[in-house]
């Protein structure tokens, strides 16, 4: 499997509709994080750009599991293909055996 970053532009205005599906869309990240699908998720400070890390075995199945997204019709994404990705782990913390 490979690691894509998707960079995504956010509108500068907010329509209502895209406010009421926040929640939903913050709800169907949570899910895909669990599966392994999505490893990162990060909003800008400014909250014009969204970046999010996908493992995924094609730019086309990034694309099906992007299309997915509740707000992708008010983004903006462009793919690219990663040549590694390392991260921190954000899980229990390790056990100390003393």
């Amino acid at each position: 499997m490979n690691q894509y970053i998707v960079d995504f532009e956010i509108p500068s205005e907010l329509s209502e509709e895209f406010i009421s599906l926040i929640p939903k869309h913050r709800e169907h990240i949570d899910e895909l994080m669990g599966t392994g699908l999505v490893l990162s998720y990060a909003l800008s400070l400014d909250q014009s750009k969204v970046w999010a890390t996908i493992n995924a075995d094609s730019e086309s199945e990034v694309m099906s599991i992007i299309a997915s997204f509740p707000l992708i019709n008010f983004m903006s994404a462009t793919v690219y293909e990663l040549a590694f990705y390392n991260a921190t782990g954000n899980g229990l913390p390790a056990i100390s055996l003393n």
